[in-house]
């Protein structure tokens, strides 16, 4: 059941309420705030429950975290690799309306990103039954950074309300029941995909997968992936080995690196919260080998979408005794 949009002049008084707050607090002599994110939408998952997603501006390499507004109200902080978030608590049959701000480390905020407006849907009778799977998905690269997705109508017995695009196990998008087509975006150039579509119900019943679609983007040609690991270095010392690299600029901290020796995983790299490199980035990797032994060493990070990026540069070294 889709709700009726509520009236544009709904968000005037919450649009003033809220610039009082927006003032920028600049720390550390940086009092530039990040641009506002973009691409907002709110799409109501059930009668109590609303998906909200938005885009990461162009500038955010800076960005720490984001603040998520219900009608002039804080109800949500999430960190920067997020964005998206589902509201539940909500009410049935009401108007909503929702908006997004981004904060840097120096504790400065974006403006409000464009409102979206949502009317959840009436509850329904107590509902345990999910919809049925999607039957078909196809999908097609449109460009670098986007792939479009289509799949075929699902049913359920008191009425479909969404359909969720996972990537990898992971929710990366809502459409409206009302869509059998939606638009993925903020991919990354030459890599490949694999999509599924879960039907949703009032009652946040999910479907299982519909089948799974591959989607392979294409290089970009005028601007090539930039996601190894930069000036990778690896020195030996007796019973350790001393890795440093850059991070890779893919407008978000990487938090998670995966190393290779001799061709072959050995490990995942992880910075906790706090102790993501912005810039250089360094690990002491211990070993029992004896000295002499020859080492290749190489790694790659985790992208925001969930990929593992280019390897860095491969090092050769001899271990020491």
């Amino acid at each position: 059941m889709r709700g009726t949009t509520p009236p544009r002049r709904a968000w005037a008084p919450l649009a003033l309420a809220l610039a009082a707050a927006l003032t920028a607090c600049g720390a550390g002599g940086d009092s530039d705030p990040p641009r506002a994110p973009g691409g907002l939408t709110a799409q109501a998952g059930s009668a109590t429950s609303v998906h909200v997603m938005w885009r990461a501006p162009d500038d955010a390499a800076g960005i720490t975290g984001y603040q998520v507004f219900q009608t002039g109200r804080l109800v949500r902080e999430l960190p920067a690799d997020k964005t998206m978030v589902d509201i539940t608590d909500l009410a049935p049959q009401t108007a909503y309306a929702f908006a997004v701000r981004a904060k840097d480390a120096a504790g400065n905020r974006s403006a409000l990103s464009a409102p979206a407006e949502v009317t959840t849907p009436a509850a329904k009778a107590e509902d345990h039954q999910a919809p049925t799977a999607p039957p078909a998905t196809t999908g097609r690269a449109e460009g670098p950074h986007a792939a479009r997705l289509s799949w075929g109508a699902a049913t359920d017995d008191t009425g479909v309300t969404a359909y969720d695009v996972y990537q990898g196990g992971v929710r990366v998008h809502t459409a409206s029941a009302a869509d059998t087509a939606t638009t993925v975006t903020g991919l990354q150039p030459g890599t490949a995909y694999v999509f599924t579509v879960r039907a949703r119900d009032g009652s946040d019943n999910s479907s299982p997968d519909g089948p799974p679609v591959a989607v392979t983007t294409p290089a970009d040609p005028a601007r090539a992936p930039r996601t190894a690991p930069g000036a990778f270095t690896a020195t030996a010392s007796p019973g350790a080995v001393d890795l440093t690299w850059t991070a890779p600029d893919t407008g978000h901290p990487t938090g998670e690196y995966q190393l290779y020796v001799n061709d072959r995983p050995v490990t995942v790299i992880q910075f906790g919260a706090g102790a993501v490199p912005q810039d250089r980035a360094s690990y002491r990797l211990t070993t029992t080998e004896p000295g002499g032994t020859v080492w290749t060493v190489k790694l790659r990070a985790r992208l925001p979408d969930g990929n593992w990026g280019a390897f860095s540069e491969e090092r050769r070294i001899l271990l020491s005794g």
